[in-house]
């Protein structure tokens, strides 16, 4: 795997990471929906789930899962032509509703989540994860084209 790909995937990661986490926490304080609280839990991990973490190791945690996803996203627009490379975007959205939709029922494994019925939790839980898909798309074409 090529530097350039973690340097790229890492720095994406955290700003699209932090700005899903701010505009969860946001949400969730203007709703009460409990929508940050979702995006932080790890009650369905075995052994993880037997420790109470700070928010900020919380955070941390989906930062890494950020990161994550981000070096893949950036390798695959990279490696790939056709759609991926010329609808960046749309797959990147796309991409992070579907990750959006199989996190969801997560929500069932915790008492501290909304209800996996909750549809206004799931519609800002998939509308997060839109924007955030969207945003992760805007900066991996942005920084293709700095690099041309």
């Amino acid at each position: 795997m090529k530097n350039t790909y973690i340097v790229q995937g890492t720095w994406i990661g955290v700003i699209t990471g932090i700005f899903l986490a701010i505009l969860l926490k946001g949400v969730q304080s203007v709703t009460g929906h409990k929508v940050y609280t979702l995006l932080l839990n790890v009650d369905y991990i075995p052994i993880v789930k037997e420790y109470a973490f700070p928010e900020v190791i919380e955070v941390f945690f989906h930062l890494i899962v950020s990161v994550v996803l981000c070096i893949i996203l950036v390798t695959l627009y990279d490696k790939c032509n056709g759609f991926i490379r010329n609808h960046v975007i749309l797959f990147t959205f796309l991409v992070n509703v579907v990750i959006g939709l199989i996190l969801y029922p997560t929500t069932s494994f915790s008492d501290r989540t909304p209800s996996v019925t909750n549809m206004i939790s799931l519609f800002w839980w998939i509308a997060g994860h839109a924007v955030y898909g969207f945003f992760v798309g805007i900066l991996i074409s942005r920084n293709s084209k700095s690099k041309n």
